[in-house]
């Protein structure tokens, strides 16, 4: 596996609207497989041909959740407008960067709270909210305001870590997925159907360029890429943890943006039996992908979802196990190769 783009992938930094980074990864990685388009969003269409008997949706999200500058201080301090879901129990003590139009500029996030060795008795208890959360970029208010525009994007600052089996990172939601369907892509072969690979953008706030790019290349089934929740940790009770970490790639079958089309379910499990791909099953109670956004264009689309578990999602954290990610390439890339052989009308 190729661990190096992983590590490059979650390293670069796009929140929702500021994908470029990303997607030139993508452009990079594509090149010659497939004939390549970016629409008027930011979605990255990667189009490998076929035979033409079906056209196939991938759709794997670029962006991550962050934040927009929506104020900068007299004294050089900057305050934020979330993009995406965050929970500000995990915002605490991080380091950042804002992406300007000059380049990226590194800060502190920090709580506007006194420090502890200054807490008086009672105090110190209450819940934080994202409002109460600052960046320092060492800078004073003349020098920030020259520097840095309202509406700049900020990102975790985070190095990938690899661990044994398991790697972690900022954003592997979801470049994890994009990582996917780029090696997904190489390893299939020959296809009777029209691949149509998107890199989508604004997922994080909606399912924006999914839906965008569903409407204009109006499959005839897509696939969402996307990861999902492993709760296999202390604390949590079995029966919330989704999936496990190192138990197999995960075959949805709901989550709150979309019941996968049972057709398409069986499809992916007799295609993971038939080539010995360990898979685990997966219902996740609330969150979306780009399948939800793609689903009821056109009159209705079969849509489905293929999942990689992690760990510490919507953290700087996120963590994932190499043998789910390898068996989510090649289940992918199984189903690429035989797509064509689906019968998913009622």
């Amino acid at each position: 596996m190729n661990i190096d783009l992983l590590k490059e992938l979650t390293e670069a930094h796009g929140c929702p609207g500021n994908e470029d980074l990303v997607r030139e990864i993508v452009k990079r990685e594509l090149k010659g497989i497939c004939e390549l388009k970016t629409d008027a969003m930011g979605n990255l269409i990667a189009h490998k041909k076929g035979d033409g008997k079906r056209k196939l949706m991938l759709a794997a999200h670029m962006d991550e959740i962050g934040f927009r500058v929506k104020h900068i201080s007299d004294k050089g301090f900057l305050r934020l407008a979330p993009v995406g879901g965050w929970d500000p129990r995990q915002m605490a003590s991080q380091r950042v960067v804002v992406m300007t139009e000059k380049g990226p500029i590194k800060g502190l996030l920090m709580q506007s709270t006194k420090p502890k060795h200054l807490l008086q008795p009672g105090e110190g208890g209450k819940e934080l909210t994202i409002d109460d959360y600052f960046v320092d970029v060492a800078m004073d208010g003349d020098t920030a305001k020259k520097k840095i525009s309202i509406g700049d994007g900020v990102t975790m600052d985070r190095q990938f870590q690899q661990m044994g089996a398991h790697c972690a990172c900022k954003a592997m939601d979801d470049r994890v997925a994009v990582f996917v369907m780029i090696e997904a892509l190489k390893a299939s072969k020959k296809s009777q159907v029209d691949v149509f690979a998107v890199a989508t953008v604004q997922e994080e706030i909606g399912l924006r360029g999914a839906a965008a790019a569903g409407s204009a290349i109006a499959p005839d089934v897509v696939v969402a890429l996307d990861i999902t929740l492993a709760n296999d940790i202390p604390g949590i009770p079995d029966e919330i943890s989704v999936t496990k970490l190192g138990a197999g790639t995960a075959i949805k079958v709901m989550d709150s943006s979309l019941i996968c089309h049972p057709k398409v379910v069986d499809h992916f499990k007799s295609l993971a039996k038939k080539h010995k791909i360990k898979y685990q099953m997966e219902v996740l109670p609330l969150g979306g992908t780009d399948a939800g956004g793609v689903q009821r264009l056109h009159g209705g689309i079969p849509a489905f979802t293929l999942s990689i578990p992690c760990r510490y999602v919507h953290t700087v954290n996120e963590t994932v196990h190499v043998d789910d990610v390898q068996a989510s390439i090649d289940l992918l890339a199984r189903y690429i190769e035989d797509c064509h052989n689906g019968k998913y009308s009622y």
